[in-house]
């Protein structure tokens, strides 16, 4: 009997979490949406506790890498001397972390997907900085699915096979000044960038600031993504 190939480890940073009423203590989590949609598309969901240790070393284990949403970084880690009141959820351990990880994919060429906080992260990690409140009445890209444009010749275009794609968005900051070497592959009507890659990158990497959990299980766009990811680790 022939057994079925291993899945590819996937790792992804896990979030803190304040109350879990279930587990009666604080715990470190990740969305179910996210893990299911990383299984749905052949890859073994791993959740790596954030400490401040050897990254490289704990690296070396996986096949790829998911830098999933959350809350917000820091606004010194990006150069900021101020901090706006809508700023929420900072963690300094999960800053570290993050960043730390970004880096080490990128500088191994392990494939990298990352999403949400997750694009900040690396545009962070690259030099880059943020705009800390996008402000609005409405508040256009929280709690809602928008069309984004995605740019031909792109890894993204490849993984979702579109060039127009529903996204799901909740975040109230976007990429300011672009990290080094990133370009922008995906921008909502407004002109947000809605999706990052870094061309020569070592590996497969993209990024997206959107949520591909919420809908990948409808939507073969948003599956793609997590697709891509699992092809390129394996």
């Amino acid at each position: 009997m022939t057994s079925s190939p291993a899945r590819p480890l996937i790792a992804i940073p896990a979030r803190f979490a304040a109350t879990t009423s279930a587990l009666r203590h604080a715990a470190e989590v990740n969305a179910r949406a996210l893990i299911e949609s990383v299984w749905r598309a052949g890859g073994e969901p791993v959740s790596l506790h954030p400490a401040d240790t050897d990254v490289t070393a704990r690296l070396a284990r996986f096949d790829g890498v998911l830098l999933p949403g959350g809350g917000d970084l820091a606004p010194h880690r990006y150069g900021a001397t101020d901090t706006h009141d809508s700023v929420y959820d900072v963690d300094d351990l999960q800053d570290t972390f993050d960043l730390q990880v970004a880096r080490r994919a990128l500088e191994s060429g392990l494939p990298l997907l990352a999403v949400c906080r997750g694009m900040q992260v690396v545009n962070v990690a690259l030099g880059g900085t943020l705009e800390q409140d996008m402000g609005g009445p409405q508040r256009e890209h929280r709690h809602l699915v928008h069309p984004v444009a995605i740019r031909r010749g792109t890894l993204l275009e490849q993984a979702t096979g579109a060039e127009k794609a529903e996204a799901s968005c909740y975040h109230h900051q976007r990429v300011d000044r672009l990290g080094e070497g990133l370009e922008v592959t995906a921008r909502a009507a407004d002109g947000t960038p809605e999706g990052l890659e870094l061309p020569g990158a070592r590996g497969w990497f993209t990024a997206v600031q959107w949520h591909p959990e919420d809908t990948a299980h409808e939507d073969a766009a948003q599956h793609g993504l997590f697709a891509g990811l699992v092809r390129a680790a394996r």
